[in-house]
């Protein structure tokens, strides 16, 4: 049984999830907040993670990123919650480490796909992967651990990044749009999801294994187009 953590200081809302949740056949945990949440969390590591964004003593944001650096919960999937709807500010939450975003108010069955997503893509890599790692050069990803190394350097991925990488090394030399990326990477509908995310994930993921973000070898633009991965010539 998949357990979900709901971390929200919103009582009645954290009522409807439970009972929603919960009727679906998860294990739900909640915490009404981030400092009660960590702690519940090293007693009980979530599978999927649901986080209010605004919460007192320590909001969402601060919550993601200490389950980012935190090697016991660094995989688990994290979707915010927030009445924010500005670009902005979902770039600071992908930017922050979380996977998916969801604004106040919202439909509780697009909350349990979405939750639903998470868990599936969470899985997929290391259920089709035919070995436990993929290379390009000296870029090597290991599909059970979420590491990439490079040159002698090994960095720690998010689930996105993680998914993002995956998908490019398994397709070397194939060009992807953004929107076609939406689509395969993230299940995201035809048309659906926004550029500008896979434009800021591809950022963060050439942060950690270029050796010059800025003039990539790996992860290259392909001008009107999309992107693509190469293996470097030696």
């Amino acid at each position: 049984m998949s357990c979900v953590y709901v971390v929200d200081d919103e009582s009645d809302l954290v009522w409807s999830l439970e009972k929603s949740l919960s009727h679906e056949g998860y294990r739900v945990v909640t915490a009404s907040n981030g400092v009660e949440a960590l702690r519940l969390m090293h007693r009980c590591r979530p599978d999927v993670a649901v986080l209010d964004v605004m919460m007192p003593q320590m909001d969402g944001i601060e919550l993601c990123r200490r389950m980012r650096s935190d090697s016991m919960l660094s995989r688990v999937p994290i979707l915010f919650l927030t009445i924010k709807p500005a670009i902005k500010d979902k770039l600071d939450g992908f930017g922050s480490g979380c996977d998916d975003y969801l604004t106040k108010p919202f439909d509780l069955r697009e909350l349990k796909v979405r939750v639903e997503a998470l868990l599936r893509r969470s899985r997929l890599p290391l259920l089709e992967a035919p070995a436990d790692r993929l290379t390009a050069g000296s870029l090597s990803l290991d599909l059970r651990t979420f590491m990439v190394t490079v040159d002698g350097r090994t960095e720690l991925l998010t689930p996105r990044q993680f998914e993002l990488l995956y998908h490019l090394m398994a397709h070397p030399g194939e060009v992807f749009s953004s929107q076609r990326l939406l689509r395969e990477v993230w299940g995201h509908p035809p048309g659906g999801g926004d550029p500008a995310t896979v434009r800021w994930h591809v950022k963060k993921l050439r942060e950690k294994v270029e050796p010059s973000p800025s003039d990539p070898i790996y992860i290259r633009t392909v001008p009107r187009y999309g992107y693509t991965i190469v293996q470097p010539l030696p």
